[in-house]
């Protein structure tokens, strides 16, 4: 059928298909067109596949970041553990209490340097007026000549670690009369 048939079957309202040949120009760029959308699809194919490894390897990354966390801070602990088994043996040796008392005031020092090169710092409360927010009052207490919310004592040192309070000071607070 040719092409003005063709045209004359669609005018008549004809419903049945009529094939259209292209010709052999229009083969060959049916079929290129063919080719390129398969290429497209298979790169997308691929895309999706890097996408997909990608979300997984960093997803594997994250996890293995999150349960190894603590390692800086264990190897920095280790030592200062280190220095408290040698004091306990030392302590089952001697009675010379002063020595010991010094020995456990530089492993303390040393528990604090450790801390404060994590960015864990002190709370500092006495003095202060109480603020819930890094305060854990423990007890009200009167005290003469001290304005009423003040902290008048520390039970329990507080730590934050940058700007979140890793655990409130406990904290005595003076009250009115």
């Amino acid at each position: 059928m040719n092409r003005e048939d063709q045209e004359a079957a669609v005018e008549a309202g004809s419903e049945q298909a009529v094939p259209f040949n292209r010709g052999d120009a229009g083969r060959a760029q049916g079929e290129d067109l063919d080719r390129q959308l398969q290429e497209a699809q298979e790169q997308v194919l691929r895309v999706q596949a890097e996408l997909e490894n990608y979300r997984k390897r960093s997803r594997r990354e994250f996890d293995d970041a999150q349960r190894y966390r603590e390692m800086d801070l264990l190897r920095d602990l280790l030592p200062v553990f280190d220095n408290v088994l040698r004091a306990v043996e030392a302590a089952e040796r001697t009675t010379d209490v002063d020595s010991l008392r010094a020995g456990f005031r530089m492993t303390a020092q040393l528990i604090e340097k450790v801390i404060q090169s994590h960015g864990c710092q002190s709370i500092d409360a006495e003095g202060k007026p109480f603020d819930p927010a890094i305060h854990d009052c423990i007890l009200h207490q009167p005290t003469p000549g001290v304005v009423p919310g003040t902290v008048v004592g520390v039970a329990s040192r507080g730590y934050s670690l940058h700007d979140r309070v890793v655990r409130p000071a406990q904290v005595i607070v003076a009250k009115g009369e």
